[in-house]
């Protein structure tokens, strides 16, 4: 009758320390045999990372037959897309360690899953505010909408923060305009503004400015913005967006860097947070800007500020020493757990436990039969 009703034995320190070496060697084959997953969009992304390369390989040439000096105190990588430090047409003051940390090929992929995550199709338009202080990533923003297929209408700042596109001869529009000539990128600016204070380069020199208008109407030959104040400089830009959108809605609106009329001054910068933002900040209205206008009307806004945090976010390297490589960025592919084999490690646990515990196996180890001695009784224990 024993048998007929079952209780739980008393398991051995045995046991147990053997339980606990197998849950652990599982553990441990869990946490290193992991699986690679592509994230989504992985083909537009290596496609628009690639392209972003290839721009920066054309810039640098460009700017070395040009007789530019490549600093290495200042660009470590030699990538030809970090600037001075000063120049006449130098808008405001910037941050090195984010220029350097910008001239990454991979924020294209970047670019192309902040799309795929604000709902963006083949086919779409997205109205795009880029500044000269980060040229790296304009390339990036471009390689990512023409990889996946998105009509994108542009306006410019030309002139630049330091260490961004500030080399008189060679503004953000004329890189934008070398690579067209190149076919590495078939994307170019509908128009352009002075940039700086108010949009309008208030404080530039009038050298300064002289040049920003020979590159806009001279080289680039594209319209000139020339607002009054800031506000005609906001008005103005819709006016020439909604021209441009030929009666369909925008699927998203991207931001480089921290042009007045776009973000609205330093203020309206720090409302949005870097990256996709899907609705707009609280107390946002306040501030009106090109970003405040599009998110008000439910566009999502691709906010490309911060460059170190996005850095981060998505894996990329902080101020490296060389151009990454295409690929290496986890929105690339995931390191992920293997289910199966989590799984299957699981069941075998649960499966030597209930061993243990349902056969006499723990009960005999820790009940084992005492020697007997010569003359057939149970030996003493001492």
């Amino acid at each position: 009758m024993k048998r007929i009703y079952w209780r739980p034995k008393k398991i051995s320190r045995t046991v147990l320390v053997v339980l606990a070496v197998a849950a652990l060697a599982g553990l441990t084959t869990v946490e290193l045999v992991k699986t690679t997953t592509r994230q989504p969009r992985y083909r537009e992304k290596m496609r628009a990372s690639k392209t972003a390369l290839a721009a920066f390989d054309a810039i640098k040439a460009e700017r070395i037959a040009r007789g530019h000096i490549l600093d290495p105190t200042i660009d470590p990588a030699q990538s030809g897309l970090v600037g001075m430090a000063m120049s006449e047409v130098t808008s405001n003051s910037g941050h090195l360690g984010a220029k350097r940390t910008s001239v990454n090929p991979n924020f294209a992929a970047v670019a192309v899953h902040l799309l795929d995550r604000a709902g963006v199709e083949e086919g779409d338009s997205v109205a795009v505010g880029l500044s000269g202080s980060f040229p790296a990533i304009n390339i990036c923003i471009l390689a990512a909408l023409e990889a996946m297929g998105v009509e994108p209408v542009v306006i410019s700042s030309a002139s630049a923060s330091q260490w961004g596109a500030n080399l008189p001869d060679l503004l953000w529009l004329d890189m934008e305009r070398l690579l067209v000539e190149k076919r590495i990128l078939s994307t170019r600016s509908i128009a352009a503004s002075m940039g700086g204070v108010e949009d309008r380069g208030i404080g530039m020199s009038k050298e300064g400015k002289r040049l920003i208008v020979e590159a806009i109407e001279n080289r680039s030959r594209i319209p000139r913005l020339q607002p009054r104040n800031y506000d005609d400089s906001l008005e103005q830009r819709m006016l020439l967006y909604e021209e441009w959108s030929g009666n369909e809605t925008y699927a998203a609106y991207i931001n480089v860097g921290g042009g007045a009329t776009s973000v609205g001054t330093k203020v309206g910068k720090k409302l949005f947070r870097p990256g996709l933002n899907r609705t707009p900040p609280k107390g946002g209205l306040a501030v009106d800007s090109v970003m405040m206008r599009f998110s008000d009307r439910g566009v999502p806004v691709l906010h490309f500020v911060q460059i170190a945090e996005l850095s981060k976010r998505y894996g990329l390297p902080e101020e490296p020493d060389t151009t990454p490589p295409v690929g290496a960025s986890n929105v690339f592919v995931k390191q992920e757990y293997n289910r199966w084999l989590a799984a299957g490690i699981l069941a075998l646990l649960l499966f030597l436990l209930y061993a243990f515990i349902r056969s006499d196996v723990g009960f005999r180890i820790l009940h084992r039969p005492r020697k007997q001695d010569t003359d057939g009784r149970p030996e003493q224990m001492v």
